[in-house]
């Protein structure tokens, strides 16, 4: 098994709050790390029909046949039971009484506002990150890691990449839509999310999409909202503080693995990720979410931004800590280039802010001018503190 990184997060909230929930993707490995943690609890499945009726028809009779402590996988598909977890809890005051995970975020940390609010400790888990899989001695390269991304079932499974990604598309993008909002037409949603990972990287324009789709921009952006709540994309916000006002205000969008968008994308193989035009976004999209996935691991207080100007200046990733700033420039290439850090400079110098300026590549660690550094994307899950 391959060991993740949060697993002493977990612990450490189970000795603090009596409710500890797992969000994530699906497929990020959610049940197999609560299971492998927390092997002695009592394990329940709500995606299974029968516990779902009885825990949705007779919550008295789900506790009275179910005792904590206790796993509750997919806890979103009966919302109404945080309420009665709150009753239980809050009578017996034990720490680490529930495990619950789910996939569906902003519908569950609506129900956990209003009935764990508190309680309980949250914790994102998402797919495979590098340093997790070097730690279990696999070494991906830049063609490699965007071609088969990083779900838990590739690595652990020995499943073939293209074969995982299609797997997961139909029977969890696909499904949990449906489950989320009326789609009408189908082909056209496949279409709308196979041009969303033609833009990896880039803010996306509404009213374009919405001609190249034909569905109007309302339709496509409660469709974007889905797919965010699914935690199948990922918006990364601009950066507004202190440069003044002409500067763009609408976030990125990347996907929350990158095989997923490359699959999309008809790339099946290191080589084809290798000669691809958009292998430079899908690199960015790869490293944005490395980082994420060591700010989720760490439970860092960071926080993640882009910075774009309308005049074009545009640095790809900043990073926040207590009000100081780290930029990051993410360039696919191999080869370390000084113009790389051009954007960076350009912005440092309006901002005493900035504290340094690093570029993230596919090549070997390098001395950069002004102090900073080229650094291989093996190490972008270390940029939170």
């Amino acid at each position: 098994m391959i060991r993740r990184s949060i697993e002493s997060q977990l612990k450490d909230a189970v000795r603090t709050h009596p409710v500890v929930t797992v969000f994530g993707p699906r497929q990020s490995g959610k049940t197999t790390l609560v299971r492998h943690v927390f092997g002695e609890y009592e394990y329940v499945n709500l995606e299974n029909p029968k516990e779902r009726r009885l825990a949705a028809d007779d919550p008295e009779g789900f506790f009275s046949l179910h005792r904590e402590p206790m796993v509750i996988d997919e806890v979103q598909r009966v919302p109404e039971l945080l309420s009665w977890i709150q009753v239980r809890v809050d009578e017996s005051g034990r720490k680490g009484a529930f495990i619950l995970t789910g996939s569906h975020q902003p519908l569950l940390r609506e129900k956990i506002s209003q009935s764990l609010a508190g309680r309980t400790a949250l914790v994102t888990l998402l797919p495979f990150s590098l340093e997790e899989l070097a730690a279990h001695g696999i070494s991906l390269s830049r063609d490699e890691a965007i071609c088969k991304g990083f779900l838990p079932r590739i690595y652990g499974d020995g499943l073939d990449a293209s074969t995982a990604n299609e797997e997961y598309y139909r029977t969890y993008v696909e499904r949990d839509v449906r489950q989320l909002v009326q789609v009408e037409n189908q082909s056209a949603f496949e279409t709308f999310v196979r041009l969303l990972a033609g833009r990896v990287g880039q803010v996306v324009n509404f009213q374009s999409l919405s001609g190249d789709v034909g569905v109007d921009a309302k339709t496509l952006r409660r469709w974007m909202s889905v797919l965010e709540a699914s935690f199948v994309i990922f918006h990364l916000q601009p950066y507004y503080r202190n440069f003044g006002k002409r500067l763009v205000k609408s976030p990125k969008v990347y996907f929350a693995d990158v095989g997923l968008a490359s699959w999309l994308l008809g790339i099946t193989s290191p080589g084809v990720a290798a000669r691809d035009p958009l292998l430079g976004g899908l690199f960015e999209n790869m490293v944005v979410m490395e980082a994420l996935k060591g700010k989720f691991n760490r439970h860092s207080a960071d926080t993640f931004w882009y910075f774009r100007d309308n005049a074009g200046l545009e640095v790809d990733l900043v990073v926040e800590h207590e009000r100081r700033l780290r930029l990051y420039e993410i360039k696919s290439s191999m080869t370390p280039n000084a113009s790389f850090a051009d954007g960076m400079d350009k912005l440092r110098r309006r901002s005493e802010d900035i504290e340094s300026c690093d570029v993230i590549y596919a090549g070997d660690d390098w001395p950069l001018r002004g102090g900073g550094r080229f650094i291989n994307f093996a190490q972008s899950g270390k940029i939170a503190r």
